[in-house]
C-alpha cells in the first residue's frame, strides 16, 4: 500500500527521488508502506519533470533524496517535487535528506563567500517543505538555517554497535581527525565505555578544495588500535592522511567510522591501497560498484530514518531516537 492511515484522515505518503530509490524502498519498507509512484524525466534541453501520480490532498507526504553527483541536478528535482506536492494540497512536507547538500558550505571564511547550505535550506522552504529530516550534519548550526522543524539524527549508535561488536575494547583509542570533530570523539568515546581520545592537528589551504596537511597527533597512540571518525568522506585525503600519521606514531591499526561515504575521486583508489583495517560508512549515500573496495563494510540507515519518520507522522518523539546525542 502506497498510504499509512491512522485514525481519522490521516495519511502518509513517500516519495522518492531518482538518486538513490533503493534506500527509499528499504526506508518504506520500515514504515509499512510502498513509495507513492511519480513520473519523472528530464528533457532534451536538461530541464526536469517530476509529479506524483496519485491524489496527494490532505496527506503528509516525505520526500526522500539522497544528494549524491550530479548534487545540483537532485537539488532541482528535489524543488520541483515539492512545488507540485505543495499545489497539489499536500497537508505537511518533509524533506529527508539522509546527506544534506553543501553542508560544507555553513560559513564564510572570508569576505564576498556564500553560505549555501542555508541558501539550499531557504529554496527547501520556499518550494514546499514544512520540515527537515538529516543525518549527521557537518556543522550543527546548520538546523537554525531552516524556518522549520528540523530533525537531526545520529548514525553513531550504529556505527559503534558494529565496533564494539567486532573489536576488542580494551586498547582502543577515539580519534578525532581534527580539531574540529574532538566533541564528536568525546561522544564516541563516552559511548564506548569511557575510552582514551587523540585527534590529529592538521591544516588546510582556504585557496584549495579538498586538500589538507595532517601535522601531528595531540594524544598517545603507540601500540594502540585507533578509531579514525568523521562525519563523512571525500576524497579521501584527509583520512588517509591521518591514519598515515597514526601509524607512524605507533599504531598498532586503524579503522575508520564514518557517515557519509561520498568517495568523490581518488578516495576508493586510495583506501583500497591503504593500511587501514576497515572503512566502515551508512548508506546516505549510494555506493557504487567502482567505489567499493575490500576493507569496505556499508551499515543500513534505514530503519532509524523510517522509525523518524513514523515518529513524526504520528506526533511521537523524535529526540527518543537520538539516542542521548545533543
Amino acid at each position: 500500500m502506497s498510504v499509512f492511515q491512522v485514525a481519522g484522515s490521516k495519511s502518509l505518503m513517500i516519495f522518492s527521488g531518482r538518486a538513490y530509490p533503493d534506500l527509499t524502498d528499504e526506508i518504506a519498507e520500515h514504515v509499512g508502506v510502498t513509495v507513492t509512484e511519480t513520473t519523472a524525466r528530464d528533457f532534451a534541453n536538461g530541464e526536469t519533470f517530476i509529479k506524483p501520480n496519485e491524489s496527494v490532498r490532505g496527506c503528509d507526504a516525505f520526500v526522500i533524496q539522497s544528494f549524491t553527483s550530479p548534487i545540483n541536478h537532485w537539488v532541482m528535482e528535489t524543488l520541483i517535487l515539492l512545488d507540485a506536492l505543495k499545489r497539489a494540497s499536500a497537508k505537511r512536507i518533509t524533506v529527508v535528506a539522509p546527506f544534506f547538500p553543501y553542508a560544507r558550505q555553513d560559513k564564510k571564511h572570508r569576505g564576498r563567500e556564500p553560505i549555501s547550505a542555508r541558501l539550499v535550506a531557504d529554496l527547501f522552504k520556499t518550494a514546499g517543505a514544512d520540515r527537515v529530516m538529516t543525518i549527521d550534519l557537518h556543522t550543527a548550526q546548520i538546523q537554525g538555517f531552516f524556518d522549520g522543524p528540523v530533525d537531526h539524527l545520529f548514525a553513531l549508535p550504529l556505527l559503534a554497535a558494529h565496533v564494539a561488536k567486532n573489536y576488542p575494547l580494551d586498547g582502543l583509542t577515539v580519534v578525532s581527525p581534527d580539531t574540529g570533530r574532538v566533541r564528536t570523539a568525546e561522544r564516541w568515546a563516552d559511548r564506548l565505555g569511557g575510552l582514551p581520545i587523540a585527534f590529529v592537528h592538521k591544516t588546510r589551504d582556504p585557496n584549495v578544495a579538498n586538500q589538507v596537511v595532517a601535522n601531528r597527533v595531540v594524544g598517545d597512540v603507540a601500540g594502540r588500535l585507533c578509531l579514525l571518525i568523521d562525519d563523512m568522506i571525500d576524497t579521501g585525503g584527509s583520512i588517509t592522511k591521518a591514519a598515515d600519521l597514526l601509524f607512524e606514531n605507533g599504531a598498532t591499526d586503524v579503522i575508520v567510522a564514518v557517515t557519509h561515504g561520498i568517495f568523490s575521486p581518488p578516495a576508493t583508489e586510495s583506501l583500497r591501497n591503504s593500511p587501514i583495517k576497515e572503512v566502515i560508512v551508512t548508506n546516505t549515500l549510494p555506493i557504487r560498484p567502482e567505489q567499493q573496495f575490500d576493507q569496505l563494510t556499508v551499515l543500513s540507515i534505514a530503519k532509524l530514518v523510517g522509525k523518524a519518520i513514523r515518529e513524526v507522522f504520528e506526533d511521537g518523539s523524535v529526540t527518543s531516537l537520538f539516542d542521548g546525542q545533543s
